[in-house]
């Protein structure tokens, strides 16, 4: 751990991925703003990296306190199998909606938007 990241509080959000349109990007404004999740399925489509892979550039590299919460499931053939749920705690959530959270997001938006239209 960085000393920077010692020092921020555990409620402070982290810094902003500068690619609007990047896996980052998407992944957090889905954490962000809970109640969109319209295309995050599509997020990963025809992609070889894992949400795993950037909820952990998230937490190293932008200093987000993602929280992962594991559950048993079952899968389609009758094995049992563990699955991941990664969220923000709300403290952070309206702590960077507060800040320059809202504004990025609505680029993020946007960007997703153009992105849609493209197709």
């Amino acid at each position: 751990m960085s000393a920077a990241s010692a020092k921020r509080s555990k409620a402070a959000p982290g810094t902003y991925p500068v690619g609007a349109a990047s896996l980052r990007a998407q992944v957090l404004a889905v954490m962000l703003a809970p109640d969109d999740m319209t295309g995050v399925d599509s997020i990963f489509e025809h992609r070889k990296v894992s949400l795993h892979t950037v909820v952990r550039a998230l937490v190293r590299k932008y200093e987000w306190p993602i929280e992962r919460r594991d559950f048993p499931t079952n899968t389609a053939d009758g094995r049992a199998a563990w699955a991941s749920v990664y969220c923000l705690p709300r403290e952070v959530i309206d702590a960077a909606l507060a800040g320059q959270g809202a504004d990025w997001l609505d680029g993020v938006r946007a960007a997703r938007m153009a992105r849609a239209r493209r197709r």
